[in-house]
């Protein structure tokens, strides 16, 4: 009897050593209340594995299971990897579509190789899994078989909704929730496993799926100043709309207080525009003997010292996409390429346009990387990039900023009133001197950096960041046009190609890893200012559009966007992948579900409004995203 139900119970620990392995590598802690949830739903995954490979013949159910653990440890191996890089887990978006889980083949070989005992132990249950598979009788069930499965998966279904509901089912972020009402894969994955997680992320990308908002307790001021808000009639709008989530966008916006004006509205009102998404850009890159430069630029102008840029799910995307929209990108998809053909008027290109500028955007990249080419334009910039117009060496790796800023400044120097964008791409990993051609060209300038080999490739690459911003400020000066031009500077992310052992031995601004690690610099300068200022606010890449509108003095509606204007007079928030999140009054790990205070007297219902905060705007992005929603309101 046992031996024809063996394949349950090797499937069982073939997944479950996978899961615990997997929780280890990742968040080396396994005794908490999450293990027996991954116990359940591995026992459950197990159970359906064992019913789909006894359906057919004897021989074709043997490949068949083989083949679908070889997958099974693909997926785990590749997550882990994707972690090692991102801190976070990919979705079954990415993993289907490709271009971000194996976007740098070469840098994939390179963790593999540095973490290659993480890599056998993850392997090592599907070896063990073949060589005892000659013990597995794979003989096709019979209807009796068959119906205990069925009786031991309702059972097993049974004692996952007990243990969903067994503890902490009112915080916001609880088993219960993320399973049923609450769209969050990492948290997912840290709850219920890798497999459990990424079938939930699939379910929901292919079926669609409502989550609802949570009380918002915020009130509307009563205006008696000056805002950044337009004419909207959201009563009409609300009494109008048929379709429910348009409709429910409405009632939050309606009760979203805008964001006064200030001393720095307008400040910049007519002047020129570059702003510069700096591949990999951080404090690290900032020198004054190495990066010159940046260093000038960064103690000249606004020097924000609490500014963060977290990583999202698509990297570079992702953080193109916070930064150009101020919106939270969407968990399982490419948020960006989502929007191709939405309507997106507080785009940088678009808004500038709207009032008579040239908008122009240029990288340094592959045009048609996370479709590039159709993205950028719909921003409303005329886009250049290898590929596509913009005439540099695009044979190596990784190319040149200062070589894209020389070859194309002449294009807008010269026009009236121009916006223009730059996402540089000399930051990239791989932090070598062997495989990459920035690190190498500057390597004599770092030689005397005291650190290790990784840390002084990284800051060679930025040397040539640091001498394309030389070159931008030197070919406006020779124009003419440098008092009446604005150059912002910020990251897509932290630099991820550098281990956390090379970042912790050279940055000294990390206190709580998990946080720090993604502190970063927000540049924004003029050569005309006097003094810089110095702005101590909790701010991140999400709130940079806001900012800059309000700077520049344009006309738009700050309750529509998910960042603040940074020079607001606020607490501000700082949203991470994972919903965790950071204000003035301390930080919120959202997977331990502690909260580090940074004052005193902190209201006992504070940490459930900031939740409820973001995971509302987490989910309002969602729903902006997929119904257009600027296009329904402001078109």
């Amino acid at each position: 009897m046992l031996k024809r139900y063996n394949l349950i119970i090797i499937n069982f620990i073939f997944l479950f050593c996978l899961e615990v392995l997997f929780k280890l590598f990742t968040k080396n802690d396994l005794i908490n209340p999450e293990l027996l949830n991954i116990f359940i739903f591995s026992f459950l995954n197990s159970l359906v594995i064992t019913l789909i490979v006894t359906l057919f013949n004897k021989l074709f159910n043997r490949i068949l299971s083989i083949l679908l653990n070889c997958f099974i440890t693909l997926i785990f191996i590749s997550q882990y990897i994707y972690f090692c890089y991102y801190k976070t887990i990919y979705s079954a978006y990415s993993f289907v579509k490709g271009g971000q889980v194996f976007e740098f083949f070469d840098s994939i070989k390179s963790v593999m190789a540095s973490k290659y005992l993480y890599v056998i132990c993850l392997v090592s249950p599907l070896l063990l899994f073949i060589i005892f598979n000659k013990f597995i009788n794979y003989k096709r069930y019979r209807i009796k078989p068959k119906l205990i499965i069925l009786i031991l998966i309702f059972v097993s279904y049974i004692g996952a909704y007990f243990s969903l509901n067994y503890y902490n089912t009112k915080d916001l972020y609880s088993p219960q929730k993320l399973y049923y009402k609450v769209n969050n894969l990492a948290l997912s994955v840290e709850n219920f496993g890798v497999i459990t997680g990424m079938r939930l992320d699939t379910q929901r990308l292919l079926f669609g799926f409502k989550e609802e908002f949570v009380a918002n307790k915020q009130k509307v001021v009563i205006k008696k100043k000056e805002y950044n808000v337009t004419e909207i009639n959201f009563d009409d709008l609300i009494a109008n709309t048929t379709n429910k989530d348009v409709k429910s966008i409405h009632e939050y916006f309606k009760n979203i207080s805008p964001t006064e004006k200030n001393d720095y509205t307008g400040m910049f009102a007519g002047k020129n525009l570059i702003y510069i998404v700096a591949e990999s850009f951080s404090p690290m890159a900032i020198n004054e003997k190495y990066t010159p430069t940046l260093y000038k630029l960064y103690n000249e102008g606004f020097q924000f010292t609490n500014f963060y840029t977290p990583i999202f799910y698509t990297s570079t995307s992702d953080g193109e996409y916070s930064t150009l929209l101020s919106l939270l990108p969407q968990n399982g998809v490419w948020s960006l390429t989502r929007a191709k053909n939405n309507y997106l008027p507080y785009a940088y290109g678009n808004i500038f346009k709207s009032i008579g500028y040239t908008a122009r955007a240029y990288h340094d990249g592959t045009s048609t990387f996370y479709n590039r080419n159709l993205t950028h334009p719909n921003m409303g910039y005329i886009f250049k990039a290898c590929g596509r117009g913009l005439y540099i060496n695009c044979r190596i790796w990784a190319e040149s900023d200062l070589e894209m800023v020389n070859k194309t400044t002449k294009e807008y120097v010269n026009d009236e009133h121009f916006m223009t964008y730059y996402l540089t791409i000399s930051g990239h990993l791989r932090y070598n001197f062997y495989g990459n051609q920035m690190a190498m060209k500057n390597k004599k300038v770092v030689e005397d950096l005291n650190a290790a080999t990784a840390i002084k490739a990284y800051v060679s690459t930025q040397v040539e960041f640091d001498r394309a911003v030389e070159a931008l400020i030197n070919n406006l000066k020779a124009a003419g046009r440098l008092d009446d031009t604005v150059i912002a500077i910020s990251a897509d992310h932290y630099p991820y190609g550098l281990t956390d052992n090379e970042i912790k031995g050279y940055a000294d601004y990390i206190d709580d890893f998990k946080f720090d690690v993604h502190r970063n610099v927000f540049i924004v300068w003029n050569s005309q200012m006097k003094n810089k200022i110095v702005v101590n606010k909790y701010a991140s890449s999400l709130d940079t559009l806001p900012t800059i509108l309000n700077m520049f003095g344009m006309k738009y509606d700050s309750r529509l966007l998910m960042g603040t204007d940074i020079m607001n007079k606020d607490d501000g928030l700082i949203i991470f992948n994972d919903n965790s999140w950071i204000t003035a009054k301390g930080r919120y790990n959202a997977k331990t579900k502690v909260f580090t205070p940074y004052k005193d007297n902190i209201s006992d219902t504070y940490v459930d409004e900031i939740n409820s905060t973001v995971y509302n705007k987490m989910l309002i992005s969602r729903m902006m995203l997929k119904t257009n929603y600027y296009n329904r309101v402001l078109k």
